[in-house]
């Protein structure tokens, strides 16, 4: 996945020389190959890369398509894509009822397609050897809005004790970084990991729907694993491929969701069969609209899921099985 990182340095804003604004022009060849137009993609930057690559190929195979795609969250990205500002919204959490309302409102009707599935990373710097399994408890006393203030691992004992944790936390500074409240990976981490304690801890909706906010916050994944390789006693949350991309600088952390129970490393494997207690899944939604009137929108996303295995797997992420992949098809060919 080197291509990878060369790929976001340059701001994944993808060009295709000799590009045609008609946007109505007919497809036609595999996956689109005669369709001219513009495809606009914003949102995730967990999805990003995905999307990226499939961009990549598809104009290779139709050079009359422009495609460009940013990462700068999905709530951000939602709000462009539900005040019709762009075609495709990539999503590393479901669309809220909020954000489904302002597209209803702005009459911006859509599909939703799972294109993958991912595990949510907690990782720490390879040479922090004190720390090698978390359990939500632990992630809620060192990360949840209780925690505000705590500069060292250990000050979150207390509260993961109450929750039933036996983890010793070591007495050291805790670094602590992840994305920030624009991201999907945010409130994902926030709804699996963190809300359930909250609840337990008797915490108003408000604030169990929280992180601390004082932690060194980024939308750039790549930001936030150069922010663990920093400090040997790190702490922070990304996609799984970009964990495993950063190699060996960074250890991901095996994870329980209860303070008694098997801790699981973050792998392909029990990422796909659920058993990582931080999987999720990864969406694209589809102006659908866009998709009618643009022949270069609706031939990106054929290709897109004509080749789907292909590209996830190419960048690092986790194949859906069968079942899931047959329904993502079936969604938009019934759109």
């Amino acid at each position: 996945m080197a291509w990878l990182s060369t790929v976001l340095a340059l701001g994944v804003v993808l060009a295709a020389c000799g590009g045609d604004d008609d946007a109505e022009a007919d497809s036609g060849g595999d996956g689109g190959g005669g369709a001219s137009g513009e495809v606009n993609v914003s949102g995730s930057s967990t999805v990003q890369p995905i999307s990226v690559a499939a961009g990549e190929a598809y104009m290779a195979d139709n050079d009359q398509a422009t495609v460009n795609v940013d990462g700068p969250g999905t709530g951000d990205g939602f709000e462009l894509f539900c005040k019709g500002e762009t075609d495709i919204s990539n999503a590393s959490r479901p669309i809220e009822k909020e954000e489904a309302d302002a597209c209803a409102k702005s009459g911006v009707e859509y599909v939703e397609l799972q294109v993958a599935s991912d595990g949510m990373t907690v990782m720490t710097n390879s040479a922090n050897d004190a720390v090698e399994c978390l359990n939500f408890a632990d992630l809620y006393a060192l990360i949840g809005p209780e925690s505000e203030g705590f500069d060292k691992w250990s000050d979150g004992t207390a509260i993961a004790s109450a929750l039933g944790s036996k983890t010793k936390l070591p007495d050291a500074p805790l670094d602590l970084t992840g994305p920030g409240t624009e991201s999907g990976t945010y409130d994902s981490f926030v709804e699996i990991a963190l809300a359930g304690m909250a609840e337990k801890r008797g915490l108003p909706e408000d604030e169990a729907e929280t992180t601390r906010s004082d932690y060194d916050a980024s939308p750039d994944d790549n930001v936030i694993v150069q922010n663990v390789e920093a400090s040997d006693t790190s702490l922070g949350w990304v996609g799984f491929a970009f964990a495993e991309e950063a190699g060996d600088a960074i250890k991901e952390v095996a994870i329980a969701a209860e303070p008694a129970g098997e801790c699981v490393a973050p792998s392909a494997g029990t990422i796909a069969d659920g058993t990582y207690p931080l999987s999720r899944p990864l969406f694209i939604y589809v102006n659908t609209a866009s998709a009618d009137e643009n022949a270069a929108v609706s031939g990106y996303v054929d290709f897109y899921l004509e080749h789907l295995g292909e590209l996830v797997e190419e960048t690092g992420y986790v194949p859906m099985p069968d079942e899931k992949v047959s329904a993502t098809t079936d969604a938009w060919q019934n759109r």
